[in-house]
């Protein structure tokens, strides 16, 4: 990729690094299931991995400064009974995470503050409506309580969690399994990648094509695709040959790609993480012992290559910081959690500066934790642009945590025992018409 002018870029020079041996989690058997999702999420408070579990399925949540050795008998979240294959910590809550499985059904967990001292196996809300196993999910980035799932049944569901019910249903969009579903940055369409070979813009409340691209790479292979903060699409896929590609796409035109790059022979699926404050986007393959990072900017070529992080081990999967739990004073821009098959070692990509002030071109004002509409408002039409946030002196939570809501006049039995309001430290989730009575009358303090 040679060019005869050196483009001038504040980011060409972000170098990764991994952190020390005693900063890793180690000892934790990742799970060996052969499913193309992170294996893993993470927040300022918490990382969670998919991890072995004999009889069902179970994921591990660790508070981010238990680094080092993890005992075996640690407790895990087990109320699953087939392997989970996609976990998503609520982008709005810390303590909240959800799991989607094989066993066809999708659940809701809160994890205690300081985390888990014994095993977790009930739910808050369990979400039924799959018919085959659950491989992708993703809550909404702007509205409350709104997840989307995606399952081998062909079909994408969007569930209002605080009512246990399933809002929206899309079963006749999708002709194949669905790869791969997505936001854009206010949650006002989704991105889907299938294995018919199409990518389509999705109206979340109408259910509705908005619009769509027939191969977007000729290859056999599994696609992946991400939104843009200017609505451009990036996918990752392969040729005809096996050669892994990545390509920019204007919507507004899709007959041609703006940029189509070959990038290597690998095997493994191209999984891309975008960053939409520095435009630059990552992409770990599975399998892979290296992160490859562009820059997506205005000009051609449009995708700018930048550099690679290379490891010596390969990844069984990646989690993805959000903005918020960086530390700024280091000039740090990303931050990823890459699965071994024995540990998690965290890689932290830097900008090199002499300065340690606060660098106000490398953070602009970035997505905050608050939910700016509720689900109900949100399925009701309201738009939600995204409550931004400033970095620049680290962040601190403003907002109290909100009461853990009960739906007296959604439940089936209301009999007085369990049913009352409870206050949770994390809050926001509420129990819906799905529940059973006991749910309520664990202990949510």
């Amino acid at each position: 990729m040679s060019r005869k002018v050196v483009r001038s870029s504040k980011f060409r020079h972000v170098f990764g690094q991994a952190v020390k041996a005693d900063q890793c989690y180690d000892d934790i058997r990742i799970s060996q299931m052969t499913w193309d999702s992170n294996f893993c999420t993470v927040n300022p408070r918490f990382v969670a991995m998919i991890v072995d579990a004999s009889g069902g399925g179970a994921f591990i949540v660790l508070p981010l400064n238990k680094t080092g050795r993890i005992d075996m008998s640690y407790p895990t979240v087990c109320g699953h009974t087939g392997p989970v294959l996609d976990i998503e910590f609520c982008p709005h809550n810390d303590n909240i995470i959800a799991s989607a499985s094989e066993d066809c059904s999708v659940m809701v967990w809160e994890i205690p503050d300081n985390g888990l001292t014994s095993p977790l196996t009930e739910p808050v809300v369990k979400l039924d409506g799959h018919s085959k196993r659950v491989g992708t999910l993703s809550w909404h980035p702007t509205a409350h309580n709104v997840l989307m799932t995606a399952g081998c049944d062909n079909v994408l569901i969007l569930w209002n969690v605080a009512r246990g019910e399933a809002m929206v249903r899309m079963d006749t969009v999708h002709t194949d399994m669905i790869y791969s579903a997505v936001w854009n940055r206010d949650g006002s369409q989704i991105l889907t990648t299938c294995k018919d070979k199409i990518i389509r813009i999705l109206d979340p409340r109408k259910g509705t094509v908005i619009a769509e691209k027939e191969k977007p790479h000729e290859g056999t292979r599994p696609v992946r695709a991400v939104f843009m903060s200017d609505g451009k699409i990036l996918s990752t896929g392969f040729s005809r040959m096996s050669e892994r590609q990545v390509a920019l796409w204007d919507p507004k035109n899709f007959t041609e790609p703006l940029t189509l790059q070959e990038l290597d022979t690998g095997s493994g699926v191209l999984l891309p993480f975008y960053d939409p404050d520095t435009s630059v986007v990552y992409l770990g393959g599975k399998g892979d012992s290296s992160i490859r990072y562009f820059e997506v900017t205005d000009e051609a070529p449009y995708v700018h290559y930048l550099s690679m992080y290379s490891g010596k081990d390969s990844q069984k999967g990646m989690g993805y910081m959000p903005k918020r739990g960086l530390e700024v004073n280091k000039c740090e821009i990303a931050r990823f959690y890459k699965l071994h098959e024995r540990k998690c070692e965290p890689i932290i990509m830097t900008v090199p500066r002499k300065s340690d002030l606060f660098q106000e071109d490398l953070y602009p004002d970035t997505i905050g934790p608050e939910p700016s509409v509720e689900a109900d408002d949100w399925f009701a039409g309201k738009e939600a642009p995204p409550i931004l946030i400033s970095l620049k002196d680290g962040f601190v939570a403003t907002t109290k945590s909100r009461e853990f809501k009960v739906h007296k006049s959604l439940l089936k039995t209301t009999s007085g025992s369990g049913a009352g309001q409870a206050n949770s430290s994390s809050g926001g989730i509420c129990a819906g018409s799905g529940l059973r009575q006991d749910y309520l009358q664990m202990g949510f303090h």
